[in-house]
């Protein structure tokens, strides 16, 4: 668990430091990012124009049993300064979805440098951090690389496992790094359903032997 020591709402605006390679616990156990859209290449924010900037996306998911309010929870990439600082209050199973516009709106509104959520297409981290009392703490965090973020791929927990997987399908991915993709769509404001089912390649012969 990293903590990072805050005098202040305006020491927001300051970059908390990660250890390198470092793979924070989960502090709250019940808010956790669920799904990373890093390279759009097509209007993901349905402004009706496409945006390098606005149309990149960081989902999360109340994984607990029990509404939870959100505020206090804020959303970085690797830098560590925050992008935008979560409100509301989202019941158990909900999603909710952050855009690169919303966090390019919040640093406006907060007079900070405003970048959007600034991902990588390289390879970047997301994290979730949330501020306890002086403290601010590294609630869930995720690093992707370069394949992950890709035009129109996303990272996301699979729903069953709660494993991270590649929805590819608007991207296929053809290599042999993992995580696979999963040939299923990014889904932006929606729980991570897989709707594909896997089938193993046969012939027009071999399956009228099996049926005739």
């Amino acid at each position: 668990m990293r903590l990072v020591h805050l005098a202040s709402i305006a020491a927001l605006a300051l970059t908390f430091n990660l250890p390198a390679g470092a793979t924070p616990a989960c502090a709250d156990g019940m808010l956790q990012l669920n799904e990373i859209l890093a390279g759009p290449a097509r209007d993901w924010d349905g402004s009706g124009a496409f945006s390098s900037r606005d149309d990149e996306w960081v989902e999360v998911i109340n994984s607990g049993t029990s509404s939870l309010v959100l505020d206090g929870f804020l959303i970085s990439d690797a830098d560590s300064i925050p992008r935008y600082a979560l409100t509301g209050t989202l019941a158990p199973g909900g999603v909710l979805l952050v855009t690169g516009k919303m966090s390019y709106d919040w640093e406006k509104l907060k007079s900070l440098p405003a970048f959007g959520l600034s991902l990588g297409n390289t390879g970047d981290s997301v994290i979730l951090w949330k501020v306890t009392g002086p403290d601010t703490v590294v609630v869930d965090a995720y690093t992707f690389r370069s394949f992950e973020s890709a035009a129109d791929r996303s990272i996301g927990r699979a729903i069953d496992t709660h494993e991270w997987q590649l929805f590819d399908s608007l991207n296929p991915y053809t290599g042999t790094l993992t995580p696979a993709g999963n040939r299923c769509a990014p889904s932006p404001g929606a729980v991570n359903i897989c709707g594909t089912t896997a089938a193993l390649p046969s012939t027009w012969g071999a399956l009228k032997e099996r049926y005739r």
